[in-house]
């Protein structure tokens, strides 16, 4: 990166700059899906420094997590760059080799205060070689990673995390966040009904809400299998997201503290495979070119730490203001970017016996029973 003097035009990615195939959201989920799109520029107008960028969202359900640290690039008014150009050039934005970066867990018991356990754990680097083409270089992209497990909180146990990276200049960057995924955090729902006939009724989705998380994200998937005459079934699904949201935004159970609901149109379903699958598929009832197994309905609901959410609001914030004038959160000292926690739960819920004769009556799709 060419060091450059005078006042100086910073640009800093925004937290969709690298996105990989990682379970459920990538590294960092898009902002909405945790956020956006990768739009974010700031111009910083100031003498020239290392300006450090690290974004990371841990999972504690996670077999390997992921940390990006990258550096800002700078253009002068004197010398103006374009930062679509330099964006595509690995060098602009890596550190030359590894920072020594590590974790350190840090424990609270019984509500007292937050120690050291003595547990740290270094990060290497590696190259994915699978990022999509966009607004930064790909397809290769460095990260930072870790496989040692993360804690969440239990039996009175509640559990932070510090990172710490050492830049070449020697100067610490360091970021500090509660986990989330603790075992309060659980789906409650056990089914669902849904109805071909028009209705202005509702359903329900409950859930126990995580401690540690402020910013969820629920979902809906409704999985079958497509079989044509003479050819292997394909799986298919069609499915919903209900949008990124602040706990305070779902409904709380009425006589509990932490139990919170969203509610659902039950014309859902067949809304949705009426547009996946259209008008008649099967060209004679009894001799069927196309059969359909129905596999089931799953519920997914992401929770994101209390940083993410910050980080949320001030996104928000912006997008709002006409003219731009509200910083971005940042929650790493030393440098800017976001640190948090997310997790997500799955649960497999049965369908009420009603949506099943709904839907194997509906002869045209093809629908049939085990």
């Amino acid at each position: 990166m060419k060091q450059c003097g005078g006042k100086e035009k910073y640009y800093l990615c925004g937290v969709n700059c690298f996105v990989m195939k990682n379970p459920f959201f990538a590294i960092l989920v898009a902002l909405p899906m945790f956020l956006g799109s990768c739009s974010t520029k700031v111009d910083l107008y100031a003498d020239y420094k290392d300006v450090a960028v690290i974004y990371a969202l841990i999972d504690p359900q996670a077999d390997t997590n992921f940390v990006k640290i990258i550096r800002a690039f700078c253009g002068s008014n004197d010398n103006p760059i374009d930062a679509n150009e330099v964006a595509l050039i690995a060098d602009s934005s890596n550190y030359p080799g590894k920072l020594e970066t590590r974790f350190i867990e840090l424990k609270s018991t019984n509500g007292g205060p937050y120690e050291p356990t003595n547990r740290e754990f270094f990060l290497d680097t590696m190259t994915i070689h699978n990022k999509e083409l966009g607004t930064f270089y790909a397809p290769d992209q460095k990260l930072y990673y870790t496989t040692e497990r993360f804690n969440t909180n239990k039996d009175g146990k509640k559990y932070k995390y510090k990172l710490v990276a050492v830049k070449p200049d020697g100067d610490t960057l360091t970021a500090q966040t509660s986990m989330v995924g603790s075992q309060e955090f659980r789906i409650l729902s056990s089914s669902m009904a849904f109805q071909l006939a028009p209705s202005d009724a509702v359903g329900k989705i409950t859930f126990k809400a995580d401690g540690a998380a402020s910013l969820y994200d629920v979902r809906i998937r409704f999985d079958y299998r497509e079989q044509h005459a003479g050819h292997a079934a394909t799986r298919k699904n069609v499915h919903r997201s209900f949008g990124v949201k602040p706990i305070d935004e779902f409904t709380r159970v009425e006589g509990t503290s932490d139990c919170y609901y969203l509610e659902y149109s039950v014309n859902w379903l067949f809304n949705a495979l009426e547009n996946a699958i259209g008008g008649d598929t099967v060209v004679n009832v009894n001799h069927p070119n196309v059969v359909r197994h129905v596999d089931g309905v799953v519920v997914s609901i992401s929770a994101g730490g209390h940083d993410l959410y910050y980080y949320y609001l001030a996104n928000q914030a912006q997008l709002n203001s006409p003219y731009s004038l509200i910083s971005t959160y940042t929650n790493i000292n030393g440098g800017t970017g976001l640190f948090s926690s997310r997790t997500i739960l799955e649960k497999p819920l049965s369908l009420s016996a009603s949506t099943k004769r709904d839907l194997f009556s509906k002869s045209a799709w093809g629908f049939r029973e085990e």
